[in-house]
């Protein structure tokens, strides 16, 4: 019997171990090479394992198990690879199961056909919702998120059957069990993800690891405001993607970092300050397992429609769980926007090594005194978290200052002054 070990695989030089997070096959199933065999969720990125070769596989740990790069997560035993690809005996088209891919052809059945995807299977648990109800979309079959999604909203718009009328001793009997259900007390208990668990590990580090002070200020957005009105249209006509605010303060928080070169520098080995001639924004985005901080690269040579795109790209590519450990490695500076959900004020956590964050809130229009009159604007917090071991409070209460001017006056960014 020829035996194959199949091991978790490195991902990068920092991840000693990963959670096996699902099967897409169970044991002792055929397989073959290049066929999925399993995700894993790891404290930075998840990734898929794919057979080596072609046979009977058998698995070695159950999903939610924490395994060790390097170590055997399954066998195949390849003798059972020809009888898996032998010819089988003639059967009737009725017997035959085929499956039409994406570009239209007919291939056999796969393993994938009716199998959720990570992100599937939580958005179906979280509904309610089996596998069986749901046609995938997906390469071979696969069930996907956005197929989940579909079916839910389906399901919004199919009317609801009708009533029936039931005795009035029935109503008082549900109404009273309901009245009783309603003082039941539970508590439950779900395993934290690895992701979450790395998010509540860094939080703790950057505020016991870092003399951590934040400063505020206040922005008028009623020339951003305007520019976006006046050329949203003609903007999004010519590039392909809305302008949005985010784009502006990257380009002013960049410009900023390269006249205040220690906000956008780290703390090296404890005695030395690593500084940086290049911008590489980490931008904060929300996604359904946690926060995570892909990064936008050489923001100092990008124009807006540049980093609305780049903005795009890595929230997508966040959301759909297909970020890389490259798109969240680096990055000189980060900028976080809590308005999206409500935040009129906050104090962010640095994102070490990093010894800055900027943060972003909430747009509100509020009576401001401008030159003798009071007028409403549309008035934004900002908050800058910064390390005092490298920045002294000059730098960033004038840094933040910068950022003011430069979303003040716009056009300061496009004219370079």
């Amino acid at each position: 019997m020829a035996i194959v070990e199949i091991k978790v695989p490195s991902v990068g030089e920092s991840i000693t171990d990963v959670t096996l997070s699902s099967l897409a096959v169970s044991n002792g199933t055929a397989v073959k090479m290049d066929d999925l065999l399993c995700e894993f969720e790891s404290d930075k990125v998840n990734f898929e394992l794919r057979s080596e070769v072609a046979g009977t596989v058998q698995f070695l740990a159950n999903p939610g198990d924490d395994v060790k790069v390097g170590s055997v997560i399954c066998t195949i035993n390849t003798d059972a690879a020809t009888t898996t690809t032998a010819p089988p005996p003639a059967a009737s088209t009725e017997q035959k199961t085929t499956v039409v891919n994406q570009q239209g052809t007919n291939t056999d059945a796969s393993y994938a056909e009716g199998h959720p995807s990570p992100a599937a299977v939580k958005l179906m648990a979280e509904n309610n919702v089996s596998a069986a109800d749901i046609k995938g979309t997906g390469v071979d079959g696969r069930i996907t998120k956005e197929d989940v999604l579909a079916f839910l909203e389906s399901k919004k718009q199919t009317p609801p059957p009708p009533a029936t009328t039931a005795p009035a001793a029935s109503t008082q009997t549900t109404a009273s069990v309901e009245k009783n259900a309603g003082n039941k007390r539970a508590d439950s208990r779900e395993k934290m993800t690895r992701l979450r668990k790395t998010i509540a590990k860094r939080l703790v580090e950057a505020k016991n690891h870092t003399a951590m002070l934040t400063t505020f200020n206040e922005v008028d957005l009623t020339e951003i405001m305007q520019l976006r009105k006046t050329y949203k249209e003609s903007f999004e006509k010519k590039h392909g993607i809305g302008l949005g605010f985010m784009s502006f303060f990257c380009k002013a928080a960049t410009t900023a970092l390269l006249e205040f070169p220690s906000v956008n520098a780290f703390i090296a080995d404890e005695d030395f300050i690593e500084y940086h001639d290049y911008v590489d924004i980490s931008v904060a985005v929300s996604t359904d397992k946690g926060l995570v901080v892909p990064i936008i690269r050489d923001v100092q040579t990008m124009q807006l429609h540049d980093i609305e795109l780049a903005i795009k790209e890595v929230a997508t590519k966040a959301r759909n769980n297909q970020l890389s450990l490259q798109d969240i490695t680096g990055g000189t500076f980060t900028i976080t926007n809590g308005g999206v959900f409500g935040s009129l004020l906050s104090t962010p956590i640095i994102n070490p090594p990093q010894t800055a964050i900027l943060g972003m809130h909430s747009i509100q229009e509020r009576p401001m005194a401008i030159a003798g009159e009071v007028k409403i604007r549309p008035m934004m917090y900002l908050a800058l978290s910064y390390d005092h071991r490298i920045i002294d409070g000059k730098e960033a209460v004038s840094f933040l200052v910068r950022i003011k001017q430069l979303l003040e006056e716009p056009m300061k960014l496009f004219l370079g002054i």
